[in-house]
C-alpha cells in the first residue's frame, strides 16, 4: 500500500513537472511571438515600407520592455532540453550573457520609449534597440 503511494505521488509529481516544463515553454514562446509581431511594422517604417506612426512604435517597444523583463526567468534548467523549442543550449551554457542581451534590450527599449518624439529620433533610436533581437538570434536561437 505505502509503495503504491509512493509511486503515485512520484508519478504525480513527474507528471506535473513536466506541465510546468511545457508551461514554461509556452509562455516564452508567447513573449517571443509577442515582440515578432511588433518587430514587422516597426521594421517596416525604418525601411520606409510603412509610414511613421509614433503610437504603433511606442507600443511596440513597451511589448519589448515588458517582455525582455520577464523573459529571463522563463529560462529554468529543467527547460533546456524542452521538445519543439528553438532554444540553443548556449542559453544555459552562458546564462550571464543571454540575461545580459536581455536586460540591454529592455534599457534600451524604455530609453527609446523616452527618446522617441517623431520619426528623426525614431530613426535614431530604434536600430540600437532593434539590434539586441540580432545579438540574441544570432547566439542563442535555432537557425530556421
Amino acid at each position: 500500500m505505502k509503495r503504491t503511494i509512493l509511486l503515485a505521488s512520484l508519478l504525480t509529481l513527474g507528471v506535473t513537472a513536466a506541465i510546468a516544463q511545457g508551461d514554461v515553454v509556452e509562455q516564452r514562446q508567447n513573449l517571443m511571438k509577442q515582440m515578432g509581431a511588433q518587430t514587422r511594422p516597426i521594421g517596416g517604417m525604418l525601411r520606409g515600407q510603412e509610414p511613421f506612426d509614433l503610437a504603433k512604435v511606442q507600443a511596440g517597444l513597451k511589448v519589448f520592455a515588458d517582455n525582455s523583463e520577464k523573459a529571463a526567468s522563463l529560462f529554468p534548467e529543467n527547460s533546456k532540453d524542452a521538445p519543439k523549442t528553438e532554444a540553443l543550449p548556449s542559453i544555459w551554457e552562458n546564462k550571464t550573457k543571454f540575461e545580459g542581451i536581455l536586460t540591454k534590450f529592455n534599457q534600451d527599449a524604455k530609453t527609446a520609449m523616452a527618446s522617441i518624439k517623431d520619426e528623426a529620433t525614431f530613426k535614431t533610436e530604434m536600430p540600437k534597440v532593434m539590434q539586441n533581437c540580432g545579438a540574441c538570434h544570432n547566439d542563442f536561437r535555432k537557425k530556421s
